[in-house]
């Protein structure tokens, strides 16, 4: 199947987010789309399977020009779209989730529930996935969730899968058997469209790469002739001097003390200090227990033993507002579901965690909600049309940065960034990478949570690894590398680090 959309002109009201945008989709290739958060990627294939109808432009498959109804006519057409927000329904199987709208029917009309369990194991099989079909969506992770949507897509058997942000949330061993699909894919002949901020991945498995900013089109390069840094230059329009910005960190006294901390079978007995100024990275192979730890801190986990001490103040944190009174903000690492309020504007969210500030006499106080927002827009340099636009109608890093300032507006002296640029463009990562680096330099006590190792040593003043629940080591600046990380992410010892 060949695809091409040429010109296409979007609008949403009297905000144009296309302005002529193109690409070209050849049969058996891997085309990566690229551009920051807001380029128009996910509008443009949102426009070719239906979800959008566009304004201008065409938009053939095979030289004939398509107006799908909606997804599910694209589908029939041979075009599926696995989007990066997951369209699940938690409390239905996961077969039940397969063959939704596709049931399978014996020859008395009836379900034929063994035929459609035995087809979603064959289909969950090919991705490495033992599960029951049976399971509830509701007990698998993030990642076992998308590649249920992933299996669906392989189950319609279409000849293009347009795969959005598709390894956010995937373990390291279910993303190399989604490459191995993919790669058994193409020798089907069949494309798919992968869009994602990943650099090493679009290089690993992508045949060519077109560049979208600011809604346009600006070019597309085989991707074995061109690098990071002409792909960068096309995406922002510049060239990043430094992908992290140089750090002169003060690092003040401790402000929290973790001793034996226990939570579950996920944190055993762990033990660690915080000091102002500083950024602390915690790493680990997924499933280490470092967002757990988190949890736990925060009280949105249960902690079953341990002690938590705030500025040599013993603190009983139980849940989320008693973190919070004793200054502690997190902001968790699935900022939609449990970050924003995507169907509230700007600053009703900027509100959620302020309200004693925007309030008067138990009513909220609509002066000064537009204050708070209006200057943290422009502090953290949100990119909006005003403070009354959706949350969710704003790119990933803008979401991020609005999540990042509801939490700086407490007033933090401790700050938990999980996966703080987890789905963010390259600009947007920097600007979140010079906010962390300000609020260091003002003195507020910093863990960074990542599964980016460049990001973790490239940001960080200490490491903490983790290893299945346990911290395995603490290093300090000059012995933070890759391989001491993985070194002890593995079980590996270090002479001089516990």
């Amino acid at each position: 199947m060949h695809i091409e959309m040429k010109d296409i002109i979007k609008s949403f009201g009297t905000n144009q987010v296309l302005h002529g945008a193109s690409i070209d989709i050849a049969p058996g290739e891997v085309h990566a789309l690229m551009g920051e958060n807001g380029a128009g990627k996910s509008t443009m294939m949102k426009i070719l399977t239906g979800v959008h109808e566009k304004d201008g432009g065409s938009v053939k498959v095979d030289g004939q020009e398509v107006a799908y109804a909606g997804p599910k006519e694209a589908e029939e057409n041979g075009i599926s779209f696995i989007h990066q927000e997951l369209n699940v329904l938690s409390e239905m199987s996961i077969e039940e989730n397969l063959f939704l709208n596709k049931e399978l029917f014996n020859k008395f009309g009836l379900l034929d529930k063994k035929a459609m369990r035995r087809e979603a194991r064959t289909a969950l099989e090919v991705l490495g996935m033992t599960l029951p079909p049976e399971t509830l969506m509701s007990q698998l992770s993030v990642g076992q969730q998308q590649m249920v949507e992933i299996c669906k897509a392989l189950m319609a058997n279409v000849q293009v899968i347009i795969m959005d942000e598709p390894t956010a949330a995937l373990t390291d061993t279910e993303t190399r058997k989604l490459f191995e699909v993919i790669a058994d894919l193409q020798k089907r002949n069949v494309s798919i469209v992968y869009i994602s901020h990943r650099m090493e991945e679009i290089f690993q498995i992508s045949d060519r790469i077109t560049v979208m900013r600011d809604g346009e089109y600006i070019g597309t390069k085989l991707t074995s002739e061109t690098n990071d840094d002409e792909l960068v230059k096309m995406m922002i329009g510049r060239e990043l001097k430094e992908r992290y910005p140089k750090r002169e960190p003060v690092i003040g006294e401790v402000v929290l003390k973790v001793d034996h901390l226990t939570s579950g079978n996920r944190v055993k007995n762990v033990s660690f200090e915080l000091r102002a100024g500083e950024v602390l990275g915690f790493s680990g192979l997924m499933g280490s227990g470092r967002s757990e730890i988190m949890h736990a801190i925060f009280g949105s986990a249960p902690r079953d033993n341990g002690t938590i001490t705030i500025k040599d103040q013993l603190v009983n944190i139980q849940s989320p507002e008693d973190a919070m009174r004793n200054g502690i903000g997190f902001i968790t690492e699935d900022r939609k579901s449990e970050g924003l309020l995507l169907d509230k504007s700007i600053r009703e969210n900027l509100a959620l965690t302020n309200l004693t500030e925007v309030s008067r006499k138990g009513f909220i106080n609509k002066s000064a909600e537009k204050a708070i927002s209006d200057s943290s827009i422009k502090m953290f340099q949100i990119k909006t049309p005003h403070a009354e636009y959706l949350t969710g109608d704003l790119s990933g890093g803008n979401q991020q940065k609005v999540v990042i300032a509801k939490w700086v507006l407490t007033n933090p002296g401790v700050l938990i960034l999980d996966e703080p640029t987890r789905g963010v463009d390259v600009g947007a990562k920097e600007e979140i990478y010079q906010i962390i680096n300000d609020l260091a330099k003002q003195g507020v006590a910093i863990i960074m949570v990542s599964s980016d190792l460049p990001e973790v040593i490239g940001m960080s003043d200490r490491v903490a690894v983790m290893r299945e629940g346990e911290l395995k080591g603490v290093l300090d600046r000059e012995l933070i590398s890759d391989e001491n990380i993985m070194t002890l992410a593995t079980g590996g010892k270090i002479d001089g680090i516990n």
